[in-house]
């Protein structure tokens, strides 16, 4: 078990087979670190905090921190982390709130890069990716396959639905549903994240079925709630659009992103079809 003898790991902390930790890293009691995890030099890990599997943190990272809210007062809270994740250099991670969820969740096979903050009480799906420098507030709560460009900052308890993607740049205020594009500096919804369904392997037949859900759900001058009753009418049995009413159910009394109108410079289900899809 290569551990640089600069590092210290504490009496208490768990490591798994073939664990790899280098120089000047810190493993606090209560650490698990399951088999074939690395920790980079100057990495910090504390608190109550779990690992997965082949998960790599480079240089700098530290999980496992005390949250930044004030109503912290010491109580029993953890990270995990799940496997094959790669965090890059600097990411933070803070654990949960005794108000909140107690425990900060990022699932497996994710991609953090640099500067990258998961706040306490976020819940990050799997395959996730996070650009340079992205701030996630307290208690996000982000589905599988969300990408988000760097320097992006998403809100305290904005929920992104699976497959969106998310501008660089872009303050997101409010709930975004699945397999949407955000873009602007306070972003608004745009129209579906084609290109990401498409490099996903979305079918064809799939991708129009999207569209023509979102052209219900955000074209027109039904009110909101009348436009979600149709479409669960029409498309309700189709197990893609049921994964958008779902996320707006779970929700219901939370804001959603809204997009612009047309000649405001919002995407329309006829620009997204001229498109080629």
């Amino acid at each position: 078990m290569p551990i640089h003898p600069t590092a210290f790991v504490a009496p208490g902390a768990t490591l798994g087979e073939g664990v790899t930790i280098g120089p000047n890293a810190v493993v606090e009691a209560g650490v698990v670190l399951a088999d074939g995890v690395v920790l980079g030099p100057n990495v910090v890990v504390c608190g109550n905090t779990t690992i997965g599997a082949e998960t790599v943190l480079h240089a700098g990272v530290i999980v496992g921190g005390p949250p930044q809210d004030l109503s912290y007062a010491g109580e029993d809270v953890s990270v995990e982390i799940g496997a094959r994740n790669i965090l890059r250099e600097h990411v933070t991670v803070h654990a949960g709130t005794a108000r909140g969820k107690t425990k900060t969740v990022v699932g497996d096979d994710c991609y953090l890069m640099v500067g990258v903050h998961v706040g306490h009480d976020c819940v990050v799906g799997n395959h996730v990716i996070l650009s340079n420098n992205v701030l996630l507030a307290g208690h996000c709560h982000l589905g599988d396959y969300v990408l988000i460009g760097g320097g992006a900052a998403i809100v305290q308890r904005v929920r992104i639905g699976a497959y969106a993607f998310i501008s660089g740049l872009s303050g997101v205020t409010k709930d975004v549903v699945p397999f949407a594009y955000v873009i602007g500096h306070r972003g608004r919804l745009d129209s579906l994240n084609l290109v990401g369904l498409k490099r996903r392997g979305f079918s064809r037949e799939s991708i129009r079925t999207l569209l023509a859900a979102y052209g219900m759900l955000f074209v027109g001058d039904a009110l909101f709630r009348e436009r979600v009753a149709r479409l669960d009418a029409e498309m309700g049995d189709d197990p893609l659009v049921r994964t958008i009413l779902d996320f707006i159910e779970a929700g219901r009394n939370r804001p959603l992103l809204q997009p612009l109108p047309k000649d405001h410079g919002g995407a329309a289900e006829t620009d997204l079809l001229e498109a080629g899809v």
